[in-house]
């Protein structure tokens, strides 16, 4: 359904305070993310499980040839070092060496072998359930209510849907969860060590308390930095957005170097926030390595030491030295893959956040389920005592009664911003009323489905949206198989088959992204005929003839009234010179009715509605004797 009503002042973030940096103001007209809940790496991969569930019996094939390829890599250094002591035995070395070899080579190819399925089911579980979440998160902004839109900048969104998800699934596609495997073989290595030689294993384990001591100070930096780095690249999003949406205004005021120099800032906050993650990482990557070499060093020192009194067999130093390269290359691989587990967890900690939202459009209390309200077909509509605010303390609606019977064709009029367009959007339920109630065909909108009740409606916007895809999909809006017998009686009752016939390709020609291919006054008559096509029984136009022509417009205007015949129409309208033949005009004034009846009748009374029609037709004048 299109937006009818979005307030601007809903999307403006509070003034830069005086004094603050052209960064800070830059940065001032995006919401702020707030700060996230010190989220449980646990709580949130239990969250992530249900999008998991699908496809884990690929992720559990992986994750046992994970295991075995993890036993059969510890195995291979204990066979070394059994090698080269077998040439302690002159006799039997040679046998021994072939053996070994042998034997190392077919663990290696074993192992190999198992790495390819191990490494792609990983990441088809991966690719699966993060796709699955793209689509869940979605769907699930399309059940937000318009006022969470209104605040909420579409790059926020788009970072959620785009980069937050392939954070998590670059989780599985660089192999991060093979740190359980890493930990198994940690395990391993330590008992094999221990068994081997204590003494020097102990020498090697002195180094582990302050690598861990390290790797748990800097777990937590870089999370909170890829937090940062979310929130940036959602900032950059939204800013990106806003400039290309906006690039007419943008060149036609020159402000070229402006919003370049507003992007810098940005980009520049973006790029801090890349160079601190990256710090951390680089030196705990380069703090393990240089643990790794000490221990070495230090193994071979004790070796040297203990050899003056008792003999170490150069299979055992070969071991270890293999055993204790071994060892750290999991921990530093668990650094590596915990800067990206934190990336995938800060990503999923914001996707949660999203989806935490309570704004659902339009729901069905519980008292009303299953409740069937009886509807009255003689009253369409109904607005009673009705008051509405965008926000809080600033009313667009106050006590506001309208009533339209079946069949009846009304007109509201007004200055902008009096709020008619706002009706259009309570009778859909786009918005709720603060306050009495809204009915169709004396229904309670607040007890109907919402699909129910939306399909009571078609709407003619005064900027129309239009989908990639063809001009008669366009027009078959809702539908999943386009009835082109239906998109050409469509067409034919507002005399525009021929127009759109004429294109290349016909009706299958292609529309760009918005319509873009496309005059404005074409696509008022694509929205004329969707109405058309949807053949509902209230039909509202939001100022729906404004950008078309006065010579299709007149063609139109008759096809229009034609057909509204048999239903209801709402008509909010600028020109009152559209509206002359309606039943009756409702006429606003600062959020409230003031006025209403026929337009010969109002005129009679010489009030509000006079005055605007006096001032229209005057500057009318004024134009023609131009």
């Amino acid at each position: 359904m299109t937006s009818l009503s979005v307030d601007p002042k809903a999307n403006g973030a509070k003034a830069a305070a005086p004094g603050k940096t052209r960064a800070e103001k830059a940065l001032a007209r995006f919401h702020e993310e707030e700060r996230l809940n010190e989220g449980i790496d646990a709580n949130i991969l239990a969250g992530l499980w249900p999008f998991m569930r699908p496809h884990a019996k690929w992720l559990v094939i992986s994750l046992v040839l994970l295991l075995l390829g993890s036993g059969l890599a510890v195995l291979q250094p204990w066979l070394m070092g059994l090698t080269f002591d077998a040439f302690e035995h002159r006799d039997t070395a040679a046998r021994t060496l072939m053996q070994m070899g042998a034997l190392i080579l077919v663990l290696k190819l074993i192992e190999q072998c198992m790495a390819f399925p191990q490494v792609y089911l990983m990441q088809l579980a991966g690719a699966r359930a993060s796709g699955d979440l793209r689509v869940h998160v979605f769907r699930f902004l399309h059940t937000r209510r318009l006022g969470f839109f209104d605040r909420t900048p579409v790059g926020r969104l788009v970072t959620r849907v785009t980069n937050d998800v392939d954070a998590i699934n670059e989780m599985f596609a660089s192999g991060t969860l093979n740190a359980l495997g890493d930990l198994v073989r940690l395990v391993l290595i330590v008992v094999v060590m221990l068994h081997r030689d204590w003494q020097l294993a102990l020498i090697t384990f002195v180094a582990v308390p302050p690598v861990a001591l390290g790797v748990m100070w800097t777990r937590r930096r870089i999370r909170d930095a890829f937090r940062e780095i979310r929130a940036k690249t959602a900032r950059m999003n939204a800013y990106l957005n806003e400039q290309v949406s906006g690039m007419a205004v943008v060149q036609a005021y020159a402000r070229e170097e402006q919003s370049a120099a507003e992007f810098d800032d940005i980009n520049e906050a973006y790029r801090q926030a890349n160079n601190r993650s990256i710090v951390f990482d680089a030196a705990l990557d380069a703090a393990i390595e240089l643990v790794q070499s000490l221990c070495i060093a230090a193994v071979l020192w004790y070796a040297g030491v203990r050899s003056l009194s008792d003999r170490v067999s150069f299979g055992t130093l070969v071991t270890f030295v293999a055993y204790i390269e071994m060892f750290f290359v999991p921990i530093r691989d668990l650094s590596a893959r915990m800067t990206q587990l934190q990336s995938a967890m800060a990503g999923a900690e914001r996707i949660f956040q999203l989806l935490e939202n309570k704004e659902e459009d339009a729901p069905v209390p519980a008292a009303a389920n299953g409740q069937a309200e009886k509807k009255d077909e003689a009253i369409a509509f109904e607005l009673d005592h009705v008051d509405f605010e965008y926000k809080p303390g600033v009313p667009i609606l106050r006590d506001v009664s309208i009533q339209a019977a079946k069949g009846e064709k009304i007109a509201l009029v007004g200055a902008t911003g009096a709020g008619k367009t706002t009706v259009a959007s309570l009778l859909l339920r786009l918005y709720e009323a603060k306050q009495g109630e809204v009915r169709v065909f004396g229904r309670d909108v607040r007890t109907a489905p919402r699909d129910e009740l939306r399909k009571s409606f078609a709407v003619v916007p005064q900027e129309v949206f239009l989908f990639p895809g063809t001009i008669a999909s366009n027009i078959a809006a809702g539908d999943v198989e386009v009835d082109r017998a239906r998109v050409v009686r469509a067409l034919e009752r507002i005399g525009a088959l021929d127009l759109f016939e004429r294109r290349e390709g016909g009706l299958d020609a292609k529309v760009q992204e918005r319509g873009s291919n496309f005059s404005a006054g074409e696509r008022q008559l694509i929205a004329f005929a969707r109405a058309l096509y949807r053949d509902p029984p209230i039909l509202v136009l939001d100022e729906a003839t404004a950008n078309i022509d006065s010579d299709t417009e007149a063609r139109l205007q008759k096809a229009v009234w034609a057909a509204m015949q048999g239903r209801t129409a709402l008509i909010i309208a600028h020109r009152l010179s559209t509206i002359r033949a309606v039943d009756r005009i409702v006429v606003f004034h600062k959020g409230r009715v003031v006025e209403q009846g026929s337009h010969e009748s109002l005129l009679a009374q010489g009030g509000a509605y006079a005055r605007l029609y006096q001032l229209q037709f005057s500057r009318g004048e004024a134009h023609a004797a131009e």
